[in-house]
């Protein structure tokens, strides 16, 4: 490592210049005399979270499709087979694959009279406050405050966004949907409290010049993007002195890093440029800065959020990957059926069958986000060690709009409080809540005693005595 005896880098450093400000990825020059503080350590190591929602159920949560393992396998522990499962795209990182299945989501299902046929209306408000909304199309909105903004709220406060909302599909947080409940309801999944919803990033370009701090006033912002400048330009002197200030490995991480903000930034230039040029858009009322394709717009918001834990500019993401009642179509995914009629399968087999392409689709575009941070060496690991993804729905079956066998999975390490490769099977009728309220304890809010509706804490691990369950 190449320091100044006594000296070194503060991990809050950033490059600064004409408005830009970019927060450094953890480097060696930041470990005072190679050792670090346990009051450093425990900011390293703060776990990071990633919270996504993805609507109307799973295939598998059919009646059929659950004897057919079209979501979770049908054995239970270790060793299970993901082949027939929508979660085959995640075999080569089962090692980093909790699966919990047969969790229920009862706080969206309907109270009253009023309430019935509401489901995609107040679904998405239920899955990370596991509270049931109050049936309203006014501002008196009330349902609970969500697990991600709990933990922003004890890991958060030291970095400069406490949290971060993104989202894929149109968002309309203002005026009534259906069914006597707010838009906010169906778009929003973060609540700092009960009654605040927070919002939602669809454009990547927001997203970036929040992360990075693209220019301090718009006209700074309109010129770079005229000029197709980088943000790198504006801070190139200050790299150059950091570079010689630096010793070899941390140039390298360094200039690494830099290449990945470069890359983001070039991709959603190109983005904007191809959206800009007149040419008939399939998605013409989005912003430039979204791209038409799915799979491109959901790579730009994972790589935001990669390179953000690399800085630690945010530790907390919450990501709404689709919208209730959404009628887009994944021609990529094996089928032409738009995503709401599909998963309305009427139960016939084949129809079933084709919303699990679906399904699948969606899951396979997790790996990517893996990969990033699994590339991300911070301390003694890396990002995906340090990290916990949530990925599931508050609905089940889709076709009949209940919220039994809801489909859910986490992902990453958690700093060793995921095992991985292991698919726990909750008894019949227990909440979704035990399990996200097992999800907060290994996040380290281990003075949570409840959390939406649970009736207590699931076991995230399988006894060394237990064998596998078919």
């Amino acid at each position: 490592m190449h320091f100044i005896t006594g000296k070194h880098m503060e991990r809050r450093t950033f490059l600064q210049g004409m408005g830009a400000s970019i927060a450094l990825p953890f480097l060696d020059a930041m470990v005072p005399a190679g050792r670090l503080s346990a009051a450093a350590r425990a900011e390293v190591d703060a776990p990071r979270l990633i919270a996504i929602e993805m609507v109307h159920g799973a295939a598998g949560s059919n009646e059929w499709g659950a004897s057919q393992n079209l979501w979770s396998p049908a054995q239970v522990g270790r060793g299970f087979d993901l082949t027939p499962s929508a979660l085959q795209p995640l075999e080569g990182w089962r090692d980093y694959l909790t699966i919990v299945s047969n969790t229920d989501v009862r706080m969206a299902e309907a109270f009253q009279a009023p309430e019935i046929g509401g489901d995609h209306f107040r679904s998405s408000a239920v899955f990370l406050t596991q509270s049931h909304p109050k049936q309203t199309e006014g501002s008196d909105v009330f349902v609970g405050t969500s697990l991600d903004q709990m933990h922003a709220e004890r890991f958060g406060q030291n970095t400069p966004i406490p949290s971060m909302q993104l989202c894929i599909e149109n968002i309309n947080q203002s005026g009534g949907c259906a069914y006597g409940y707010t838009c906010v309801y169906t778009d929003s999944i973060s609540w700092a409290s009960p009654t605040e919803p927070l919002p939602v990033i669809r454009d990547p370009r927001v997203a970036f010049e929040q992360l990075f701090g693209a220019g301090g006033t718009a006209e700074e912002r309109a010129l770079r993007r005229r000029t197709s400048a980088s943000i790198l330009d504006w801070v190139s002197g200050r790299v150059a002195q950091l570079q010689r200030e630096l010793g070899p490995n941390d140039r390298e991480r360094l200039d690494r890093y830099l290449q990945n903000v470069r890359e983001l930034e070039r991709r959603i230039q190109m983005v904007e440029a191809q959206n800009s040029t007149g040419e008939e858009r399939e998605l013409p009322t989005a912003p430039a800065g979204v791209p038409d394709s799915f799979e491109e717009h959901v790579r730009l918001m994972f790589d935001l959020q990669a390179l953000a834990f690399a800085s630690d500019t945010t530790r907390v993401f919450s990501f709404k990957m689709g919208r209730d009642s959404s009628a887009r179509v994944y021609p990529e995914s094996g089928t032409d059926k738009p995503f709401h009629p599909a998963s309305h399968h009427g139960g016939r087999e084949e129809a079933i069958l084709d919303f699990q392409k679906i399904n699948r689709y969606h899951v396979s575009m997790l790996p990517y986000l893996l990969e990033r941070l699994d590339e991300i060496r911070e301390g003694d690991g890396t990002m995906l060690d340090k990290t916990m993804i949530i990925y599931g729905s508050p609905m089940a079956d889709g076709n009949l709009h209940n919220h039994r066998r809801c489909p859910l999975i986490a992902l990453g390490g958690a700093n060793g409080r995921l095992e991985g490769n292991l698919h726990l099977k909750a008894p019949d009728g227990t909440p979704m809540a035990n399990a996200m309220l097992s999800f907060m304890h290994a996040l380290g809010h281990t003075d949570l005693h409840s959390f939406g509706d649970s009736t207590g804490a699931m076991s995230l691990t399988m006894p060394m005595s237990a064998s596998a369950q078919g």
